[in-house]
């Protein structure tokens, strides 16, 4: 093995005493990015002004980012930006997508698939009209609904629930035999488990980075385009910074060449350098070594539960192949039960209706945390701690 995880641990700035399975929702604090942010605001932006946009290469970094993103997705170099939000993305890949196949009038995904991505679809088909749809299926019926009547699978490699892990060469084929194109949301799998974009074919594929990634909350999202539909594509988010010439300030678009045409607008500089600083903590990690781990520890997170809490459903397939880096049990109070672990330093979190959600990241987390974790649900659950009145009040954000 080349990856020294304790290593990794170390570079994260984890509180005392709190076993933290929720990576998968928020990232914890890498110990580089707060003073990485300093200097961008200090050195680049208080020293340097206006001028940091050269001087600092502020305008470079979402392609800059992109690679090093990129090499985690496996991503052709210069097929990967950064900037906006995931739904934005969501909103340029499947438009563009439509542009390439305008003989057809489907999007399809499946019943799993995260609520944003769904919403975007539906907004996206709304406003084209002319017999455009969205058209979902359960998430093991997706093979068999791809035919020619498809112009692009929208699907989540990793359900965000349930942990259920699509497989992406086999339906990116499929949808290329049936001749619709494959768009990919990686906000589950990016850093999380081995992606190959540029081996499986995709057409298009965009993510977070303030899950597995640790960008911070509200970290901009990513973009990826096939090289072989980057020069084709017309942005419908046409932005200044996606234009060929931005500072020529022309009253008409001309889109720049490549993926960088899929920016919108101004970079996010200062969650961009705390995404670069959150990067480093990648250099000399091996996914295929990652997934080896998180296969691992899911597996023995899983093994400890059931034979401990039988009142608790697995819902994440017992399949380590077919499932991402997180592990998700249903329960009617599953709510409730969360606040009690959460209150007892085990922080996991809660999807409706009856999810409690468990992100499993080598980075930061062993087997002496998951050893812990599976103790503190066990006694949780035995002596139903979880029954008292504060822990069934609901909070805005689960």
């Amino acid at each position: 093995m080349t990856t020294d995880f304790t290593a990794t641990k170390a570079l994260f700035d984890l509180p005392a005493g709190v076993i933290y399975l929720d990576g998968n929702s928020l990232g914890p604090l890498p110990r580089a990015v707060a003073p990485r942010v300093e200097a961008a605001i200090r050195t680049e932006w208080g020293a340097m002004l206006i001028t940091a946009w050269n001087k600092a290469g502020w305008m470079d970094l979402p392609e800059r980012l992109g690679n090093r993103i990129g090499r985690l997705i496996g991503a052709e170099p210069g097929t990967v930006t950064l900037g906006d939000t995931l739904s934005i993305k969501v909103f340029q890949a499947l438009d563009a997508a439509l542009q390439l196949r305008p003989e057809r009038r489907v999007i399809l995904s499946d019943s799993g698939n995260f609520p944003t991505d769904l919403y975007m679809a539906q907004g996206l088909t709304g406003l084209l009209g002319r017999g455009y749809q969205l058209r979902t299926v359960a998430p093991e019926d997706v093979e068999a609904a791809i035919d020619e009547t498809v112009a692009v699978t929208m699907l989540t490699e990793v359900d965000y629930r349930t942990g259920r892990k699509h497989d992406m060469a086999a339906l990116t084929a499929k949808a290329h035999a049936a001749g619709a194109l494959a768009f990919w949301d990686l906000a589950h799998s990016a850093g999380a488990v081995p992606v190959d974009l540029a081996g499986a074919g995709a057409d298009f594929a965009a993510g977070c980075t303030y899950k597995y990634l640790n960008s911070g909350p509200g970290g901009p999202a990513f973009i990826y385009v096939a090289p072989r539909h980057a020069d084709q594509v017309q942005p419908v988010l046409s932005g200044w910074l996606g234009h060929d010439a931005p500072f020529a300030f022309e009253p008409g678009y001309r889109p720049a060449p490549g993926t960088a045409r899929m920016r919108v607008g101004t970079p996010p500089v200062l969650q961009l350098a705390a995404l670069d600083a959150a990067l480093d903590v990648w250099d000399g990690v091996s996914m295929a070594e990652i997934r080896a781990c998180s296969i691992a520890l899911t597996s023995r997170f899983i093994a400890a539960v059931e034979a401990n809490c039988p009142d608790l459903t697995l819902v994440t397939p017992r399949d380590p192949q077919a499932r991402g880096s997180q592990v998700s049990f249903a329960h009617a109070q599953g709510y409730a039960i969360m606040q009690a672990l959460i209150a007892r330093g085990v922080i996991g979190d809660f999807r409706a209706p009856d999810i409690l959600r468990f992100g499993v990241t080598p980075l930061y987390i062993g087997e002496t945390e998951i050893d812990r974790a599976a103790d503190i649900l066990t006694e949780v659950m035995a002596t139903r701690a979880w029954d008292r009145p504060e822990f069934h009040a609901r909070a805005k954000v689960t």
